[in-house]
């Protein structure tokens, strides 16, 4: 008896510590620690996350909760500067940036000259930023061309910015997106056609933003399609929100513990970007995301 109850009492302590360190891990004390999580490295994306909040303070938030990393959209209209500097104070990343978004279209010759200006500019704020990574946006229908055309549009002009990707040491992530919830009449969407560009491209400084909301409603089974993504050697980088609400991952049908898994296996290492909305509080945000990635 004697014997079993030491047992008892043993493996109840094990549980109330295993507990508590999983509480711990959730923000239950701390919540500084809620962005270091066990398998993979998240970047909050500002924009998206404290919005109401001044820029600055949206950075200093995603390090009070123990993020170590950051993405935004352009750069235009930012103190470049400022954030440079507090992201070193910080210790906190910039993962990637907008170098090219939706308008003027990439998919148009007649806005060549412009992106390359645009990307030549990109990289000068990535090198303040040390940053590697810039998405580029295909853009939305053009009138008169055909899917097609626009895609042979977009190839066009990615071999023109790939150079100087190159020079400065940066990649350009083109982003599809999807059409039928929040980009209709977007030109790329699907991993199929994306796939196709890079690989016409053919340049490691163009890999894909492959974002995982996106996918999911462009066309799912987001494991198998990750698998041919790497298996071309494509993805760049990759960013999450569960579906439906673009919210933090439980909050939809997408198994993001899985697909976590599934990073793993592929040996991804890179970062992989929040660009969520908090369904309520960023705070309870962290602790989804934390939870997704405990296995």
């Amino acid at each position: 008896m004697k014997s079993n109850r030491r047992k008892f009492l043993a493996t109840t302590g094990a549980l109330t510590a295993g507990a508590a360190l999983a509480s711990n891990a959730l923000g239950g004390d701390d919540n500084s620690r809620l962005g270091r999580t066990p398998h993979t490295r998240f970047a909050v994306n500002v924009e998206m996350w404290w919005s109401k909040l001044p820029f600055l303070q949206r950075i200093e938030q995603t390090a009070a909760l123990g993020f170590s990393a950051i993405e935004f959209w352009p750069w235009q209209g930012k103190d470049i500067n400022a954030i440079a500097q507090l992201c070193r104070k910080l210790k906190i990343e910039v993962a990637q940036f907008t170098a090219w978004g939706f308008r003027p279209g990439l998919n148009d010759p007649k806005n060549h000259q412009q992106f390359v200006k645009d990307i030549e500019a990109g990289c000068k704020v990535a090198e303040q930023l040390d940053c590697r990574l810039m998405t580029v946006v295909a853009g939305d229908d053009v009138r008169g061309m055909t899917q097609r055309q626009m895609h042979d549009n977009v190839i066009a002009g990615l071999r023109l910015g790939a150079p100087i990707a190159e020079k400065h040491g940066v990649t350009l992530i083109l982003e599809p997106m999807n059409i039928r919830v929040d980009h209709k009449g977007h030109c790329l969407y699907g991993s199929e056609a994306t796939l196709r560009i890079i690989k016409e491209v053919n340049s490691r400084f163009v890999k894909i933003n492959w974002d995982l909301y996106h996918m999911q409603i462009s066309e799912g089974d987001l494991c198998g399609h990750l698998d041919e993504g790497f298996a071309a050697n494509a993805i760049g980088y990759i960013q999450i929100a569960d579906h439906p609400g673009r919210n933090e991952p439980g909050t939809g049908e997408v198994q993001y513990t899985r697909v976590f898994q599934q990073l793993q296996r592929r040996n991804y290492r890179g970062i992989v970007g929040l660009e969520l909305r908090p369904r309520k509080t960023e705070l309870e945000a962290a602790r989804a995301v934390n939870r997704a990635d405990q296995w």
